[in-house]
């Protein structure tokens, strides 16, 4: 028996089983000390600069004003702005990426000659760096006199469009798409994949068409994938900053920055550290709250799915 085990029982019961579970928790707790020095002091920090009058531009300008820099991003315009790209930007791409997830997935669980090859060739976006994918996008689809989306749309008269300039939501939705579609593609094969036969061929047997099998049959099976899917993807999305540095710059003016590209500019360029920081927590508070929600609501969308299979 090893010393830990010794002295245990030599306790009450009660102490014993705290003693071996401390004793187990051990282990982890010099992984947990730097998850917390590396990301909980930071957040501590920015909470305090948060309550500080600072600009860098300003020496001797930094004092503590409380909350007033949270009553003054709440009323800032550009920030609801920022805000309100942020939820375009975010819900675009991720409802749009699992569209098309969803259908290239119906495609590749049907057994058909190269469908490795395929599945290879569509997964290739995924793996190119966000900086790579917005430069690809930027100066060789999107580009205004040689890019490849107005030669295919200059015989419908449309040819001659700065998309980046002109319609730079749409331009870094579209790249975005691209790179997220083969993420949400392998969430909802893996859950095709999952799915008994003999229920499709119990649906095959009872008359139902293709249309009613994938809506009665299919579709509430993939359900916790689709929202696994929506939840990872909005949560990894919502904090993208390089495909709109490298395409648009947040611009024209403000008009395609999202928040972290806003608060980049106000920390980096505006050089405004104290509302930059509630900038900061305040995008925080909102994700860490959406994500609550949206954990709860896929919890409970299991423990029904396991209800109904018991």
């Amino acid at each position: 028996m090893s010393p830990t085990t010794h002295a245990a029982a030599r306790l009450d019961p009660r102490s014993a089983e705290r003693a071996r579970g401390w004793a187990r928790r051990a282990p982890l707790m010099p992984a947990l000390i730097f998850m917390i020095v590396v990301t909980q002091l930071p957040f501590l920090f920015t909470i305090f600069y948060s309550t500080q009058s600072w600009n860098l531009v300003r020496p001797g300008s930094r004092e503590f004003i409380g909350l007033a820099n949270y009553a003054a991003v709440l009323t800032d315009a550009t920030f609801l702005t920022a805000a309100l790209n942020t939820v375009l930007i975010t819900a675009s791409c991720v409802l749009v990426s699992m569209a098309l997830g969803i259908g290239l997935a119906l495609l590749l669980d049907r057994g058909f000659q190269g469908r490795g090859v395929v599945r290879t060739l569509l997964i290739t976006p995924f793996l190119i760096l966000p900086v790579a994918t917005a430069l690809l996008w930027k100066h060789i689809m999107f580009e205004p006199v040689f890019g490849l989306v107005n030669f295919v749309l200059s015989p419908f008269g449309a040819g001659n469009v700065d998309w980046a300039a002109q319609h730079p939501v749409i331009a870094v939705v579209t790249a975005m798409v691209w790179q997220w579609t083969p993420f949400m593609m392998l969430l909802v094969l893996a859950g095709l994949q999952s799915q008994g036969r003999d229920v499709i061929e119990a649906g095959e047997v009872d008359g139902a068409n293709r249309w009613q099998m994938f809506t009665a049959i299919t579709l509430p099976h993939l359900r916790r994938y689709i929202e696994l899917g929506v939840l990872l993807g909005s949560i990894y999305v919502v904090n993208t900053f390089d495909t709109i540095y490298m395409m648009t710059q947040g611009g024209p003016g403000t008009a395609s920055a999202n928040l972290p590209f806003y608060i980049y500019q106000r920390t980096f360029l505006g050089f405004d550290i104290g509302q930059s920081a509630a900038m900061g927590v305040i995008v925080v508070v909102g994700t860490v709250i959406v994500a609550m929600l949206a954990l709860r609501l896929i919890f409970r969308s299991f423990m029904a799915g396991q209800e109904a299979m018991s």
